[in-house]
């Protein structure tokens, strides 16, 4: 046979077994995919599940927040969602829908994409959040007019005090950012998550788990009853209720008392570390960040100047001020540089740097001792007191001396996070050596003189108001502290949740010191409310300790600052008070702070500090420039009005790109400290 004959042949076989190979690939290609959408295909196996079977949400009720005396901080009311499953929408009057939520078809067509964007078109997702009462009637006559849209019920949160916005935090729904980064717990979108204070702390208590109910349904979408007689259905499992340490009449006078001003309050109790209450100004009603309006309530007080959202018990930085004394006394007992005897001749002004520094007082005796040194809080005395610990020979320069005096900062919880139970705690500061290196140069800074300051509470010193109560709970308590928490116990509590709250329960004892090095400290405090800086402050029937602190403010009038515990001998209550640019201690924090100690231990105030208390409440301590911004918001917010429905949509889109680029907490630290 010809060998040409023979490649032809060849080839020709070669041929057909290419075009079988190609037909048997297509085949197994084709046959993959069908086995692919009938059996692992998720977005068609929902789509036909949905043509057959309604899946409907079952949303549990979310745990409750009790005061200690079990009263609830808030509660739980039913709301109802407008749900919408895209891939089911037919034709029906868009006007008429339109008009009940008052937006426009193009918005409504916008809505419809972004939800198929987001969560595909088969699966429900939240059109409209929290119908009110008068939406819910109109949708709920008119149901059956619009296809693919359902009412689905749910529990959100009530404030009844309108109280303890700051700690209690707020809820959101979930959106796709969350989703991907909490990939292992079982959220969907239009899920309600907490997003701040206690709410997002302690979410995997509060959240409780989502029930599930399935119907069948007939070839128009008619519900016919429950699937396989609910074989397959899920009841909700409630949240976990919560018991804090929060004193609510406590809370509601210390919100009262901030009215009008800038600061805020933090009271706690030394033996436990449970806080009784934490008050901010200023402050917002945390019911306006529930319902369809949260958004623009939201906006409006995250460009508020005064920063109602900010949360200055655990946030803000300030200079301590005189508060910062009894501290400086501790570290020089416990460094044995001074006793309780040791005293310093002030004549009212303090002058071995060169650079004389006035002192208050000039009286003969005043700084005698460690223990008439703070009742009558002398500059000289501390000043000299911050020198001595520097200047130490044992550590062999001041650079250690000082590294020496910032590990007693640290461990007396300034410039660190102390490990409150909400989020977003600031550390304060307290420099570290490359920080004065890197502002002040190597060769100037290592000299006491030129960081004099410090030792009365300025220079580069910042704490929080968390900071200043927990500071004075170690001194009531003469050496220990707790965690600051809110949370004292969990309904029915189980092994894990007993492990997290154990941190809290642990007792904290400060390092190198005895309680006898506390004694004078305690005595000083309380000469302070006899005849020191405080004795016009007294509390019906309580014996207190106490140190009044005006701290200067490079940027305006001085911060007003008060730390106190009570009773003297046996202390329930310590408390911190800031209030910003408003003056001396004494004048304003410092009345306030009794006033708060004397409800918590009274139950009451007597009639001339009720009286007192509504002065103080009443009075605008708020300054100028923020007040004549808010004028200007004012004139802004009556311009919006005039604005319609789509223009402001668009306004809070753009605030939103601004914000999610924009937002940076430590500007916001930054711009707090200014």
């Amino acid at each position: 046979m010809p060998n040409h004959f023979l490649a032809m042949q060849y080839n020709y076989q070669n041929r057909n077994k290419t075009i079988l190979l190609i037909f048997c690939g297509v085949f197994i290609i084709i046959f993959l995919q069908l086995l692919n959408l009938q059996l692992f295909s998720k977005e068609y196996k929902m789509a036909a599940e949905n043509n057959s079977i309604f899946r409907k949400s079952i949303y549990p009720d979310r745990g409750i927040i009790f005061d200690r005396n079990k009263k609830s901080l808030l509660e739980n009311i039913i709301s109802y969602d407008l749900v919408v499953i895209p891939s089911e929408v037919d034709e029906f009057d868009t006007t008429l829908f339109c008009s009940f939520l008052n937006i426009t078809i193009p918005e409504f067509k916008k809505r419809i994409n972004d939800l198929i964007i987001k969560n595909t078109k088969v699966k429900p997702s939240v059109f409209e959040p929290v119908l009110n009462q008068h939406l819910y009637a109109r949708f709920y006559e008119n149901m059956f007019k619009f296809p693919g849209f359902s009412l689905m019920g749910r529990t959100i949160r009530y404030y009844p005090s309108n109280s303890g916005a700051h700690f209690l935090g707020y809820l959101a729904e979930v959106d796709s950012s969350f989703l991907r980064k909490n990939k292992l717990i079982k959220y969907e979108l239009g899920d309600l998550v907490g997003v701040s204070g206690l709410e997002k702390f302690y979410e995997p208590i509060l959240m409780g788990k989502k029930g599930v109910k399935r119907f069948v349904r007939d070839n128009k979408g008619r519900i016919q009853g429950s699937y396989e007689n609910g074989l397959y259905d899920s009841d909700a499992i409630a949240g976990k209720n919560i018991y804090t340490g929060i004193d609510a009449s406590v809370q509601l006078l210390a919100e009262k008392l901030l009215s009008n001003k800038i600061g805020s309050i933090i009271a706690l109790n030394p033996k436990n570390g449970l806080i009784i209450a934490m008050a901010s100004s200023p402050t917002y009603n945390p019911n306006l960040l529930i319902g369809v309006n949260r958004r623009r309530a939201y906006y409006s007080m995250l460009f508020d100047t005064s920063k109602p959202l900010f949360n200055r018990a655990i946030k803000g930085q300030y200079p301590p001020g005189s508060t910062y004394k009894p501290l400086g006394g501790i570290v020089g007992l416990a460094e044995k540089i001074i006793t309780p005897n040791y005293g310093y001749n002030c004549l009212g002004f303090f002058n071995p740097c060169g650079d004389p520094r006035k002192c208050e007082h000039k009286n003969y005796g005043h700084a005698s001792n460690l223990t008439a040194a703070i009742a009558n809080s002398c500059n000289s005395y501390f000043l000299q007191v911050f020198r001595m610990t520097l200047d130490n020979p044992k550590y062999g320069s001041v650079k250690n001396g000082y590294l020496n005096w910032k590990e007693y900062m640290n461990e007396f919880g300034l410039g660190r996070p102390i490990g409150i139970d909400i989020s977003g705690e600031s550390k304060g500061n307290i420099y570290n050596v490359e920080q004065y290196e890197r502002d002040l140069g190597k060769s100037k800074y290592w000299n006491s003189c030129n960081m004099l300051t410090l030792g009365i509470g300025q220079d580069r010193m910042t704490v929080t108001p968390l900071q200043l109560v927990n500071l004075t709970a170690i001194i009531a308590n003469k050496g220990y502290y707790y965690i600051p928490h809110f949370v004292d116990s969990v309904e029915n509590m189980n092994d894990i949740e007993k492990q997290f709250l154990e941190k809290y329960k642990q007792k904290h004892i400060i390092k190198n010191l005895e309680e006898k090095d506390f004694e004078p400290i305690v005595e000083g405090m309380y000469e302070v409310t006899v005849f020191g800086t405080a004795a016009a402050i007294k509390i019906p029937g309580v014996q207190y300790g106490a140190k009044t602190g005006t701290a200067q403010n490079p940027h305006g009038k001085s911060h007003s600052i008060f730390i106190c515990f009570a009773p003297i001998k046996d202390p329930k209550i310590a408390v911190a008070v800031i209030i910003e640019n408003a003056g001396y201690g004494t004048t304003w924090a410092g009345p306030i702070g009794s006033f708060i100690v004397e409800k918590y231990l009274n139950d009451t105030l007597s009639k001339d500090h009720q009286i007192q208390a509504n002065l103080i409440a009443n009075k605008n301590l708020i300054p100028d420039g923020i007040l004549k911004w808010r004028q200007k918001k004012d004139s802004l917010n009556m311009y919006k009005m005039n604005l319609n429905e789509t223009q402001f949509e668009n306004i809070e889109s753009d605030l939103e790109d601004f914000i999610n680029t924009k937002k940076n907490i430590s500007n916001t630290n930054k711009t707090e400290r200014k």
